[in-house]
């Protein structure tokens, strides 16, 4: 992986673009869109629906959405939501409304720049055929102000080519040296899995194909690793373990998992009032060590830590690695549609679908409520609304059997997030 967005392409960069068909912004094989950008224009926060299920086809960002070009798939490593883009899934360039896809993007990220998050993009299958204007580019960079760039803490460019390097150094003028130490190459599918478990991420067939034809024209002794495989469970293993399982082996038979009630009890104690509580990454060696420690059948005591982060991405972690949701595969259509039901039925339409929960899962989610419950009572300080928990717990209680989630199924999971928390005392009675 690289990050070595400030290098040179020799004496006559010039020269090199031209042999790329990049010499100017202004280049004739990529046509200026009809409509520039403006502030006005692109301010999407009364028109992106972020509650909406399954757009329908009357849906104004419909014909954007089922591209699924744009999709987020939960939490990286270090506890920040992903966001990835699939230049393969652009369709050609008459097709597209670039102007509405970059609207659609940034209604996206409105959801998660307020948290610290991570951009994937997938480069190939950009071709002449797709790829948006040099001039829509240098806009929609310009677009996107502090307050998105704020809160990145990485982009990461897989399968990185000669023409997206040289446009980085052809846009280098205006590409803040900040950002810039942000943006990261990754050679290979393999590389990613210091930043994200890849299976949680849809990686288009295109892709993967291209990464195997990468491996297999390098020499034997310039082969890059392979994703590891997945290391059988250790005795005491409490990560990527089912709920049930952990309840057997607990001494006491408790349903809520120890990793839940350390965390928790630690947070009710000291992040109550720290603002952003759940916004912010925390360093990836300590949740590598924490992970071990429960791991191993090692007691972990946060109160030594003195880590408020550390113990909130723990948590997330926890559910997220969970073999299945904390809400349950079965229950995963009955969510994403939750937003059909009248506002008279929810309490009752909710109550009847958390109690038909194993055991341990509603245990749990109970426990879990309980707790972010008290976290939006301290609001005013911490910042945490329901609304701003439901988006960052929405993706870590339920997803689909194929991990990612595209955009029309995390809103009406975060609205379902969002009601439980506003109705909770009625839910849990």
């Amino acid at each position: 992986m690289s990050s070595e967005l400030l290098v040179d392409l020799g004496e006559d960069p010039a020269a090199q673009l031209g042999q790329l068909k990049l010499a100017t912004i202004e280049d004739q094989q990529w046509p200026a869109d009809e409509s520039t950008l403006s502030k006005s224009e692109t301010d999407i926060s009364q028109r992106f629906d972020a509650g909406s299920p399954h757009l329908p086809w009357d849906h104004p960002f419909y014909d954007i959405a089922r591209h699924q070009i744009i999709e987020v798939a939960g939490d990286d490593n270090f506890g920040r939501k992903v966001i990835v883009f699939n230049a393969c899934r652009m369709p050609p360039q008459h097709q597209l409304d670039h102007h509405k896809l970059l609207m659609y993007l940034k209604g996206t990220l409105d959801q998660y720049v307020e948290s610290d998050y991570t951009l994937i993009y997938f480069h190939h299958g950009l071709t002449s055929e797709n790829k948006p204007s040099l001039s829509w580019l240098r806009d929609a960079y310009r677009e996107f102000d502090r307050k998105y760039k704020k809160n990145i803490k990485a982009l990461y460019i897989v399968h990185p080519t000669m023409f997206i390097k040289t446009l980085l150094i052809l846009f280098k003028p205006i590409i803040s040296f900040k950002f810039g130490r942000k943006i990261n190459y990754v050679s290979y599918l393999s590389e990613l899995e210091d930043v994200v478990k890849c299976e949680q991420l849809i990686i288009p067939a295109r892709v993967k194909e291209y990464d195997n034809k990468l491996r297999a024209s390098m020499k034997p002794t310039a082969q890059p690793p392979m994703s590891p495989p997945r290391s059988p469970p250790l005795p005491n293993q409490v990560f990527g373990v089912p709920l049930s399982l952990l309840r057997q082996r607990s001494p006491d038979d408790d349903s809520v998992p120890v990793v839940m009630r350390d965390t928790i009890s630690f947070l009710s104690e000291q992040g109550l009032e720290i603002e952003g509580i759940f916004r912010r990454s925390a360093n990836v060696t300590l949740v590598k060590e924490v992970q071990l420690r429960y791991n191993s059948g090692a007691t972990v005591d946060f109160r030594e830590m003195e880590d408020v982060h550390l113990a909130a991405v723990i948590l997330k972690t926890f559910l997220r690695e969970l073999p299945e949701p904390l809400l349950t595969y079965q229950l995963y259509n009955d969510i994403v549609n939750f937003t059909s039901v009248s506002s008279d039925s929810q309490v009752t339409v909710m109550k009847t679908l958390v109690e038909s929960l194993p055991e341990e899962n509603y245990a749990s989610l109970r426990y879990l409520i309980t707790f972010l419950a008290q976290v939006s009572a301290n609001s005013e300080v911490n910042k945490m609304t329901n609304s701003n928990l439901a988006v960052v717990f929405g993706p870590n209680l339920l997803w689909g059997r194929d991990n990612a989630m595209s955009l029309s199924a995390i809103g009406p999971i975060n609205n379902f997030t969002r009601t439980l928390l506003d109705q909770q005392h009625l839910v849990f009675t």
